[in-house]
């Protein structure tokens, strides 16, 4: 199944909904393209829902990764919500699980645009 991604906008945050497979080839390509044209863009707050993720093989974790690198160069954050249980261990076996904020919902990550920096 391709990769389908939705933008939306939520109190002045980009989120992108992500619906099938995030791999090595196009899938991980599109997303790195999306997440490139978001920040040419001017976005700064993004969340990437993936309830919908039905797959993310290795390339698809440096995808995440890479977009999270190239926004914080950027003065931008990436936040993830809405993860399978599947993708939340294999965020937990990587550590990545500590390098991203992650939330159970869109609306939670939302909210925490709204939270001042601790």
């Amino acid at each position: 199944m391709a990769l389908k991604i939705e933008e939306q906008n939520a109190e002045g945050v980009t989120v992108l909904r992500l619906v099938g497979r995030v791999t090595l080839g196009a899938e991980s390509n599109q997303l790195r393209a999306k997440l490139r044209e978001l920040l040419d863009r001017g976005m700064t707050r993004m969340v990437l829902d993936l309830g919908e993720v039905s797959y993310l093989d290795s390339a698809g974790l440096g995808t995440l990764v890479a977009g999270y690198t190239s926004a914080g160069s950027k003065g931008a954050s990436v936040k993830l919500a809405n993860l399978t249980k599947k993708i939340g261990e294999q965020l937990s076996i990587t550590k990545l699980v500590t390098v991203f904020e992650v939330y159970p919902d869109i609306e939670a990550a939302v909210n925490s645009f709204r939270q001042p920096p601790a």
